[in-house]
Parts: structure tokens; C-alpha cells; sequence
């Protein structure tokens, strides 16, 4: 999908971070946007920031782990601007850190309501009208380099990463099975300057931990640090841009973590025993 002026794009998690990002970016290429998220205040004010620019703009407070609020939101977006030409399945959560016999199960209905089961949504409420159409169109997922790769203390997030990008993976495969006009790509970032690390703030109060394990301070502050020092959600933004005119499938704004995706593909292949490497926690230190 070269031309994108006049098209129609949906983001989530488009009030902050890569979300709002993407909106900024396609607004400037011309497109009408439909902007989603779970924080209306925030939402709003990207809204507006957006509309002051002369964008054509609408926002929809949604909860992207209710799949009736995605349908409602896929409804809204059509009768607002028609067709839908591309849809962002951005947002996303941390999912609690720490060693994997730590996490709650509340930590894992969390991330996985909201990670895969958000993406899901998405796919069910647009695809099928972007199928019907008949037009060229594109899915991003957002996954993460932790869909690609297995870092220590993040095994909510890491296990519904990995799960978004299987799930892309099959669904380009059905699309091209039926012969539909809509390709897909999987965003696989790694750490970017968002306000993920303070994703807690939108965790359902039914899913709250009774009380922060204090022993796990030391990894939140790391993982803090690793997304203040990450790239702008910008240089993101201009990856995904060019994936979808070039029709590209894999989006991985950190070519220099190829490595972590190329070691564990080696340990598959090779029968190795998988390694904790601290390297891997702090993979990127570059900060355009």
C-alpha cells in the first residue's frame, strides 16, 4: 500500500508512545485517523493536538481487552470515514516483571487480555470489512524483539509477545490463502521511549497485585532506565511507514538485536540449553 493520503487508519494505544507516533505520522501522510485508547484525558488532548494541525481526527475511548468495545470502534470508524484501509494493533502492557514463579495470575490474565487478546480483537472487528472491500489494506501488530527473542524476568510479556507474532505470522498466510488485497506486518521494537514501565497505571483494579514485591525494585528500575534511554517513538514510526509501502512483513526498528533473535534461533537448531545472558537485559543503549 504505496499511497496513503485519503486512507483510513486505526491505532490503538494512540494517546502516548508509539501509538501516538503513528498517528503524528500518518495525519502528516495525509490520512484520516481514528485514534483509540484506554486513558480518555490523554486521548483527548493527542486528539485535539492532532485536529489543531488541520488532521482529520476522531477518537474512541477503548479497552482493547473488550472485544465489544473493538466492534464498537470498528463500527464508529466506518460510519465516521468508510472504509478502513489500516489498522494499527498497537497497544499493549507489561504484564508485572520479575522471575516467572513470581507473576500473579492476575499478572498473566492481564498481559494476555491485553496483548494478544487486544490484537485479536482487533483482527476479528477489521479484518473482515478490510477483506470485503476489496481495496489494498494492512495490519501492524505490535509485538516487540521479545516476541522474537526470550529475555530473563519478563515472561508475561515475553510469552504473549511471542504470541502476537505467531499470530501475524498465520494470519498473512490465511489472507494470502484467500487471496485478499490486505497484507500484514509484526512491530518488533526494542526498548523505546514510552511510558510502558508505568503501563500499572491501567491495570484493572479486579487484577491489581495485593502489594509490589519489593524485591523486585531492582529489575524495575533497570527496566525504567532501559526505555528512558531507548529510541523515540518516532524513528518507530518511519519503520513502519516504509514496511507498509514496501509490503514488508518483520518491522524491527533495532537491527542490532538481531543478534538475541539469530542466538536463539541457534539454540532450536542446535539443541543448546538456554543461557542467561545479563547482556540481554540491556540490549540497547542507543538514543536518537
Amino acid at each position: 500500500m504505496n499511497d496513503l493520503r485519503g486512507k483510513t487508519a486505526v491505532v490503538t494505544g494512540a494517546a502516548s508512545g508509539i501509538g501516538r507516533a503513528l498517528a503524528e505520522r500518518f495525519c502528516a501522510e495525509g490520512m484520516k485517523v481514528v485514534l483509540a485508547d484506554l486513558d480518555s484525558a490523554a486521548l483527548a488532548l493527542t486528539a485535539a493536538a492532532l485536529a489543531q494541525t488541520g488532521a482529520t481526527v476522531l477518537e474512541v475511548p477503548t479497552d482493547v481487552s473488550n472485544g465489544a468495545q473493538v466492534t464498537e470502534l470498528a463500527t464508529r470508524a466506518r460510519a465516521a470515514f468508510g472504509d478502513v484501509h489500516l489498522v494499527c494493533n498497537n497497544a499493549g502492557v507489561s504484564g508485572g516483571g520479575g522471575p516467572l514463579w513470581t507473576l500473579s495470575e492476575s499478572d498473566w490474565a492481564w498481559a494476555v487480555s491485553v496483548n494478544l487478546m487486544g490484537v485479536v480483537h482487533g483482527v476479528r472487528a477489521f479484518v473482515p470489512q478490510m477483506i470485503a472491500h476489496g481495496g489494498e489494506a494492512h495490519v501492524v501488530n505490535t509485538a516487540s524483539i521479545a516476541g522474537l527473542a526470550a529475555p530473563a524476568f519478563m515472561g508475561a510479556y515475553v510469552a504473549t509477545k511471542h504470541a502476537v507474532v505467531a499470530l501475524s505470522e498465520v494470519l498473512a498466510r490465511d489472507l494470502q490463502a484467500f487471496g485478499a488485497k490486505v497484507r500484514v506486518s509484526v512491530l518488533c521494537p526494542g526498548f523505546v521511549r514510552t511510558n510502558m514501565a508505568d503501563s500499572e497505571r491501567s491495570r484493572p483494579a479486579q487484577l491489581k497485585n495485593a502489594a509490589p514485591d519489593p524485591s523486585l525494585k531492582t529489575i524495575d528500575d533497570a527496566v525504567r532506565k532501559l526505555v528512558a534511554d531507548g529510541i523515540a517513538p518516532e524513528i518507530v514510526a518511519d519503520h513502519v511507514v516504509a514496511a507498509i509501502r514496501d509490503g514488508r512483513f518483520y518491522v524491527l526498528p533495532h537491527p542490532e538485536l538481531k543478534g538475541m533473535v539469530r542466538e536463539r534461533l541457534g539454540d532450536i537448531l542446535e539443541d543448546r540449553y538456554p543461557r542467561f545472558d545479563p547482556a540481554q537485559f540491556a540490549p540497547a543503549r542507543n538514543k536518537p
